[in-house]
Formats: C-alpha cells, structure tokens, sequence
C-alpha cells in the first residue's frame, strides 16, 4: 500500500468527501486522524471501521484547531497529509445575509486551512516531505448568486494554495486544491431549501435549473471521484503537481 507510514488529518470527514477521502487513504494503509460532528455512535463506527482517530476540534476555533495537529503528532506521528475539507454553507442574497453567517463562513472555510496548515507545516518540513490537498470548489474559479461568503472563502483557499505551494516547492511538501462541482453530499443537499426560498423555486427546478444547470454532464460527482484524486495527489508520480486547482466539475468551467 502506497501510503504505509504515513498519517493523515482530514478536517470534515465524518462525512461526505471528507469521509470518502478519509476511507481512501486507509485503504492505501495511511494512519489517520478525523475530525467533525456527528453522532457518536456513527463517528465511533467509522473509528472502528478506519483504524481512526476522532478529534471533534470545532474549526472556527483557532485554539482548538492547535490542539488538533498537536494531538495528531503525539499519538500519530504526523500529519504528513493534512486535507483540509471542512465547509460549511448559507445562502442568501447580499444586503440580506448575516453577518454571523458570514464570520462563520469565512472561519471555518477559509480560516481554518491556514491554521491547520500553519501547525502542520513545520513537521512536514522536519520529514522533507508532505501533501497539503484543500477541497477547494468551482467557486474557487467561478461564482454564482447568494453565495457570497461561499465564494469569497473558495477564491481565497485557491490563492492560499498558490502561495503555500511556492513558499514550501523545495522542502517535499505539496499543496494542491481540488475544485468539485455539485457532489451530491449534505452540504448540497441542506442548500436546497435555502435556495429555493432564494429563488422562489421547487425543489426539483433548483436540482435541475440551478444544482447541475452549469454542469454539461448532467450529473453530480461523487465523493469517491474527489476521494481518488486526493489519493493520486499524495503518490509519488504526484510530486511535480503543486500549486494546482484542478477542476471535477463535469465542465462547469471549461466555457
């Protein structure tokens, strides 16, 4: 297995594309630590089933974020993966959105990977090798209406990765975003009310006339097509890729 002796944190992954990520790289034999919330006997079956370790750190907190990478390295030795996947989503016009909402947002979609990061960083460093994968989105490269905080907090995990790729290109250490389109998941799917209270639209038109409207396949990704690409980033074929937003969005940004 390609990832024997390696640890992995992946903020976010007690379900979704976190959790399809987290499953990919114990599958590939990477020792890992997960993070998010959830009941606990769901959160305790997917320990059981990963070898995993939960730490339920809350991402809008900075302090708590610390104490993550640092329990990671005690008791794991790492990470030598950190994925930094957590995201959380409101939709609302502009002039109408909260501004708690707003911080929120931002905190956890986009603050929270540069403190993950800052913390991990160093170790990988140390080791003189490391794969830094941020679920970015379409949003990192395009926007659309009432997702403001959204898409501001995307385009900024984009910029962030850039720099991080170039500040670490000659220690090891590659850091990469992955831009979904609509994976079908609960973040997508608990946007849907709000949406179509945004646009005054039903369910079934907001799946169809706004969800996969830009998507030229019609289809949404799936979080093991996310999941396989984390893994192939962490290989060593992967090592010259860094810096990258590379897009599964079924075309949505090839116009």
């Amino acid at each position: 297995m390609i990832l024997d002796g390696k640890t992995a944190l992946v903020t976010g992954s007690t379900s979704g594309i976190g959790l399809a990520i987290a499953q990919a790289l114990a599958t590939e034999g990477a020792k890992l630590m997960i993070n998010g919330f959830g009941p606990e006997d769901e959160i305790a079956s997917i320990c059981d089933e990963l070898g995993a370790v939960h730490d339920g750190a809350d991402m809008s907190d900075p302090d708590a974020i610390e104490r993550m990478v640092a329990r990671c390295g005690k008791e794991l030795g790492g990470p030598d993966i950190l994925v930094n996947n957590a995201g959380i989503q409101h939709v609302s016009p502009v002039e109408e959105f909260p501004p708690e909402k707003w911080d929120a947002i931002i905190a956890i979609n986009l603050s929270a990977v540069f403190h993950t990061t800052r913390h991990a960083l160093p170790g990988m460093k140390r080791k003189g090798w490391g794969r830094i994968i941020n679920t970015a989105s379409a949003h990192s490269l395009i926007a659309s209406p009432n997702k403001s905080a959204y898409v501001a907090a995307k385009h900024g995990v984009a910029g962030f990765t850039k720099t991080l790729a170039l500040e670490a290109a000659r220690d090891g250490v590659t850091a990469n975003c992955i831009s979904p389109g609509y994976v079908w998941t609960p973040l997508v799917e608990n946007q849907i009310p709000d949406t179509m209270k945004a646009r005054n639209m039903t369910r079934e038109q907001v799946m169809n006339d706004v969800l996969l409207a830009a998507q030229p396949t019609k289809q949404f990704v799936t979080p093991e097509q996310v999941a396989a690409l984390a893994v192939f980033l962490c290989r060593d074929e992967a090592a010259s890729i860094t810096g990258a937003n590379l897009s599964m969005d079924g075309g949505w940004t090839a116009a």
